[in-house]
């Protein structure tokens, strides 16, 4: 993930800087937001000249998958006090949270366990975001170097261990199979929330069907 994260924030950097941003900027931005999907967009929306309410309100409902992502956590961290949960729920990412549950539903962790599980992303992302930003304006076509990739490929690899029948690997496919047919019709990130509900849906129903049959 730490890898993975270099990899993308560095390719953030880099753009950043090409449409327009300081480094401190730049910087800031990660530190301050850190929110790589939201960012990318952020940025492409700053070169195109959008306003700040049009940027916040994009990055408002391109994050709004993290209602989900909070609701699966919430009754592993019932007795976390709310200061702990506001400082873990600033690290909650895709990936954070997809190793956060394969952690948490093999047992108790500790809210430094999950912390550390959280900072070491964090810290990968802003030196990334550094990096990116130093050589912004040196290095050009940062779609040729192939970084855009490391994103998906960390997704896949966080998904595996977590199906583990074939329930969970028909809702896995159902899920990414409706995203795909809804980015057609939808715009921003709907298409992964509205894709999330629905087949999360269909599992818990085939899950109930297949209980009460057998």
């Amino acid at each position: 993930m730490v890898v993975g994260y270099l990899a993308i924030s560095v390719a953030y950097g880099i753009l950043a800087r090409q449409a327009g941003l300081g480094l401190v900027e730049t910087v800031l931005m990660s530190t301050l937001v850190y929110a790589g999907s939201a960012q990318f967009i952020g940025v492409g929306m700053l070169a195109g000249g959008a306003s700040a309410a049009a940027i916040i309100a994009t990055t408002f409902l391109v994050n709004l998958r993290h209602l989900l992502y909070s609701a699966s956590l919430a009754p592993y961290l019932r007795r976390v006090g709310m200061a702990r949960l506001a400082g873990l729920g600033f690290g909650v990412t895709d990936e954070t949270f997809s190793l956060d549950i394969v952690e948490l539903s093999r047992g108790p962790r500790s809210t430094m366990f999950l912390a550390g599980v959280h900072l070491a992303p964090y810290l990968a992302w802003n030196t990334g975001s550094l990096l990116g930003g130093l050589l912004g304006g040196l290095v050009g076509g940062i779609q040729q170097l192939g970084l855009d990739f490391a994103l998906p490929a960390m997704f896949i690899a966080l998904l595996v261990p977590q199906v583990k029948d074939r329930l969970l690997a028909v809702t896995a496919l159902v899920s990414g199979l409706i995203s795909l047919i809804l980015s057609l019709f939808v715009q921003s990130s709907w298409n992964v929330l509205l894709a999330t509900l629905l087949a999360a849906s269909f599992g818990m129903g085939w899950k109930k069907w297949r209980n009460h049959c057998g």
